[in-house]
């Protein structure tokens, strides 16, 4: 917890960096078109971007 309050920088050390499921251009595409589908202002929408950050670290833990 207290490392939030540190300038430094982090070094997961042991951590175990989650697998990030690979989707092909065909699945990636059929999601786009859904989210473009939602409602204005859903709250999905904004949910995925979360999780295409969280893909983003995954990726940079597992290297």
């Amino acid at each position: 917890m207290l490392t939030a309050c540190e300038t430094g920088g982090f070094d997961p050390g042991g951590a175990v960096c989650p697998p990030v499921v690979a989707y092909d251009q065909a699945l990636r595409e059929l999601a786009a078109e859904e989210l473009k589908a939602l409602p204005e202002g859903a709250v999905l929408v904004g949910m995925m971007a979360d999780y295409a950050v969280m893909r983003a670290q995954a990726r940079v833990c597992a290297d």
